[in-house]
């Protein structure tokens, strides 16, 4: 029976994302897709963006192809850069065109009708319809403070207070464990720090349970080392 799988941030940790794929054994009637920042950071970014791409999974765009896509714009335009590492500044001179028309391609949400599934990178400002989202938000959001403004700063979680349908998967918000909520879950384990890369699995038909139930359809594979310094330990929630 054919199975919605939605992989978090991989951040070229390719053997992880390997063992995971192995783990979870996508079939090719399986609908695959990742929730962003395939690249940066981790060991092995060119192998990540092949196995997707053999795969035929959807890809949403995160914050690190964004801010890639906008240092080769500026290289090509004699413009000021954008803020890169070092693992940014490298893949400007290793990625090919095949990477390049990947990226450009990337849209910033993927809707899964049949699964109920929404995916972005980062979240979505509750109340807001999709077209009016801000697009920097769609990359960067983690949170809603008191008076219901939207912030890219750590806060309590925009999916707290988020209400569907449909259902919002996404990553970028690096924690110990998923982001649990009511109509959300959150799949960035920190795999590139040192954490695990998680993968959500859902049967054909299958509705997605409450936050209580909801590890009995995710599936991880621990990394093989931490190849970032996240800064301090994963948040636990």
């Amino acid at each position: 029976m054919a199975r919605t799988i939605v992989i978090g941030d991989v951040h070229g940790c390719a053997a992880e994302l390997d063992k995971l794929l192995a783990k979870v054994a996508p079939a090719d009637d399986d609908t695959v897709a990742f929730v962003g920042d395939l690249v940066a950071r981790g060991p092995d970014t060119r192998k990540v963006l092949r196995m997707v791409r053999k795969l035929g999974a959807r890809v949403v765009r995160g914050n690190h192809e964004e801010r890639l896509l906008h240092g080769r714009a500026a290289r090509r335009e004699g413009a000021p850069p954008p803020k890169l590492g070092k693992t940014h500044q490298a893949l400007l001179e290793e990625l090919d065109d095949d990477d390049w028309a990947m990226l450009e391609a990337l849209p910033l949400s993927i809707d899964l009708p049949d699964a109920g599934l929404r995916i972005v990178h980062a979240g979505v400002v509750p109340g807001v319809s999709l077209e009016a989202q801000d697009p920097y938000l769609l990359t960067h959001l983690r949170s809603i403070a008191d008076d219901g403004t939207p912030s890219v700063k750590w806060g309590t979680p925009w999916g707290a207070s988020y209400s569907g349908p449909p259902h919002v998967v996404f990553g970028h918000n690096a924690r110990k464990h998923p982001q649990l909520h009511p109509d959300a879950t959150g799949l960035d384990t920190g795999c590139v720090y040192g954490g695990a890369l998680t993968a959500l699995v859902l049967a054909r038909g299958a509705s997605m349970p409450p936050p209580a139930k909801r590890r009995d359809v995710l599936v991880s594979v621990p990394a093989k080392k931490a190849y970032s310094d996240y800064g301090q330990p994963l948040p636990e929630d």
